[in-house]
């Protein structure tokens, strides 16, 4: 568990990707793997080629089908390289001693799975190359990869910024104390102002657990603001955001808190569409 695994493709992100993964590089002191996957394209139309058209018409076809995506290949190859040679080259002007760069064929999460033993964290964006400049779009891969993977991911936006405050959703279950324990004991966020919200709603938000959770982050050192707020936990989480200038939020995923349903359930895509700030979700 050493690397920090940050996948890059040619979308708006991979910039934000990089310097995302590079600070947390930096702030753990792991080396950096940038990582590229070269996904087959599918071809659609070719199979319905054989009644419409003479046999060697149809022989010629194929084989003019054949080269062209041969070509696409090397060329999307050449492309794979050149953005890893560039993300490595960011990488190394944010002060990342140790980056090594890797180009795959397959599929995107079934590479970070296979992955999986040597990741710290991983890094992903939160558009596609499919989504061009539609920021609210999110990349079709991210839910899964959450759902798949037992490591902690970081959903990075079209920019990131180094964060000096960050945002815990506290719901109270002995499930949140273990985001607790991941803060506490992995390091990243040490030193960085830490709001530490409860939205009421279950019967373990309760005053008394926000106190007793801030106390703990205080004798490790956090410097800690609590929030005890009412109403929807989505609109809630979204407000304080903006009115506190958070630019880091965290969220577990460990259990069916109703935390964790904003992310595993029916409102997944909500949240992650509507956030404009990077984004760690806690395994």
């Amino acid at each position: 568990m050493n690397n920090i695994i940050a996948c890059i493709d040619g979308s708006v992100v991979r910039d934000a990707v990089c310097d995302g993964a590079s600070w947390v590089a930096n702030r753990l002191s792991k080396p950096l793997l940038l990582l590229h996957t070269l996904e087959k394209q599918q071809q659609h139309g070719a199979d319905d080629l054989s009644g419409s058209i003479g046999l060697g018409a149809q022989s010629e076809l194929l084989a003019k089908m054949a080269q062209l995506d041969q070509e696409r290949g090397k060329l999307a190859l050449q492309l794979g390289r050149s953005l890893l040679d560039t993300a490595a080259t960011r990488a190394a002007a944010n002060g990342v001693e140790s980056v090594e760069t890797r180009l795959r064929h397959g599929n995107f999460v079934e590479e970070l799975v296979a992955l999986e033993g040597e990741a710290r964290l991983m890094v992903v964006g939160k558009t596609g190359l499919d989504h061009g400049d539609e920021l609210r779009s999110i990349g079709s891969h991210i839910e899964t990869l959450i759902r798949q993977v037992h490591t902690s991911v970081l959903i990075a936006p079209q920019t990131f910024r180094p964060p000096a405050r960050f945002m815990l959703a506290y719901d109270g279950r002995d499930t949140a104390n273990r985001s607790l324990d991941r803060i506490i004991s992995g390091g990243l966020l040490t030193g960085l102002d830490c709001h530490l919200v409860m939205v009421r709603g279950n019967s373990a938000a309760t005053e008394e657990r926000l106190e007793a959770a801030a106390d703990r982050l205080r004798s490790e050192g956090f410097p800690v603001t609590t929030a005890l707020l009412d109403g929807d936990i989505y609109e809630t989480l979204q407000s304080y955001k903006q009115d506190h200038d958070i630019d880091l939020m965290i969220m577990g995923a460990f259990a069916h808190s109703k935390v964790r349903h904003l992310f595993l359930g029916s409102n997944t895509l909500r949240m992650i569409e509507r956030t404009d700030i990077p984004l760690i979700v806690l395994r």
